[in-house]
């Protein structure tokens, strides 16, 4: 009887063993298989935005007075197909996916991330590009990111229980997001880190590095090998380094700290009319982009990705190009469409570099652009690491390491001052007291 005992105990034990190793492999599989999509979607989202950037910009030159109609025209429909179909898809994307990770119902997280928003986040963010709007794909990539990896959940067993496990999965889908959407695998890894958890956690490492590879290397596969920006040998000699970056740190700091602090507020104040008319504000926005675009000649609409680049490569732009672009950005976010803030913001610094190289014809005027990138993005995000390792990775030049991040810690610190809590975390905060709201009243009236 105890024989028969044992043998049964040892039978469990290994029938135990045999269904956790098959769990581990289908958990690896479902991660590998999520990473693969991520970068396939994201490498298809990139071909579809810059298709929409430039077809915009070419309309621009044959026909300018139609694209001063589509930025009203278009982001009022934009606003009624997000309100109506795609509710969770407004904004970047980056502050839902770091208010998911403290949400704690499965419904409210279903809300902002599943394959439903993913889609709608690309079509929606794509049209906000073909109408001229100053947005960029780079946050909803996140987004995208985050929502496959959430969704994909169902389909096999992991090792992680409760929040833990969504964590893992939400931290790696936006990492994986910002890999594929940059090409700068290191940079999702450290974006994951700084920003959307603000803390490294052990047991989701493991999973946010695969991920990150395997969804760089796919959108590697499919859109080629490439440098965001292009690549740049510009370096700063010691003698004018230190004065080259305090400027840029100190200015751009205190100029992206002051954009944060006008999007947040003005989202704040904005929120309440744009609920109950959201057509109506995301026309008026249209007609303030256009405006714009009217007195930059074209250089505020967009991503400002094909203006940066011309900036890095020698080319030059109008010294208020900073100022519209700006302006324009803020408007574009505010009129509640799906779009992010990276490209614009990067686009911006590269024309507060180039206005700053004017001060300082001494210098390298590449060089001034990569800080005042860097400065400007670290001042906006204040996540001074993920800013100069991205500008690193998108101009293929490491030899500006040290200058990037003096110029990033400095511009954090200044950014600071201006907007003490952190753009996204702001953000996240206040979606999470909408839900927070809209879910108290839902008790009151059905109690």
């Amino acid at each position: 009887m105890l024989e028969c005992r044992d043998m049964y105990r040892q039978h469990l034990h290994r029938t135990r063993r045999r269904l956790f190793s098959l769990n581990k492999w289908k958990m690896r599989l479902l991660l590998w298989g999520s990473a693969l999509c991520v970068g396939a979607v994201a490498a298809l989202f990139a071909l579809l935005a810059n298709a929409a950037d430039e077809s915009f910009h070419h309309l621009h030159q044959r026909q300018p007075w139609l694209t001063y109609l589509l930025p009203p025209l278009g982001l009022a429909l934009i606003a009624w197909l997000t309100r109506r179909f795609f509710p969770g898809t407004e904004g970047s994307g980056i502050p839902q996916a770091i208010a998911a990770l403290s949400l704690r119902k499965h419904a409210l997280r279903r809300k902002v991330l599943s394959i439903k928003v993913a889609l709608g986040k690309m079509v929606l963010t794509t049209l906000g590009l073909f109408c001229g709007a100053s947005i960029g794909r780079e946050g909803p990539t996140v987004h995208i990111g985050a929502s496959i990896m959430y969704s994909l959940r169902r389909f096999a067993p992991l090792p992680l229980r409760g929040q833990d496990m969504f964590r893992a999965l939400i931290l790696a889908g936006g990492a994986a997001g910002i890999s594929a959407a940059f090409n700068t695998p290191l940079a999702g890894i450290l974006f994951a880190i700084e920003e959307m958890s603000r803390s490294f956690e052990q047991r989701t490492s493991g999973t946010l590095i695969i991920t990150v590879v395997l969804a760089g290397i796919t959108a590697l596969v499919i859109l080629g090998p490439y440098t965001y920006f292009g690549s740049t040998d510009a370096s700063l000699p010691l003698s004018g380094a230190w004065l080259a970056v305090l400027i840029c740190g100190v200015v751009g700091g205190l100029l992206g700290g002051l954009f944060a602090s006008g999007l947040v507020l003005g989202s704040r104040h904005i929120a309440p009319v744009a609920w109950r008319y959201p057509v109506r504000v995301a026309f008026g926005c249209g007609l303030l982009i256009s405006v714009l675009g009217f007195a930059s000649d074209g250089q505020s609409f967009g991503t400002g990705y094909l203006e940066a680049q011309q900036l890095v490569d020698g080319g030059e732009s109008s010294l208020l190009f900073p100022l519209w672009k700006l302006l324009a950005t803020l408007s574009s976010y505010l009129s509640g469409i799906p779009g992010g803030i990276f490209a614009p913001s990067l686009s911006v610094g590269a024309g507060l570099g180039a206005d700053l190289a004017w001060l300082m014809p001494h210098l390298p005027a590449a060089a001034l652009i990569m800080l005042g990138m860097v400065g400007y993005f670290s001042g906006v995000v204040q996540t001074p690491i993920t800013a100069f390792v991205i500008v690193m990775e998108m101009t293929d030049n490491s030899g500006m390491l040290l200058p990037l991040m003096a110029t990033a810690l400095i511009a954090r610190g200044v950014s600071s001052l201006v907007c003490p809590r952190p753009i996204y975390q702001a953000l996240a905060d206040a979606y999470l007291h909408k839900q927070n709201t809209q879910g108290n009243a839902v008790k009151h009236e059905n109690p």
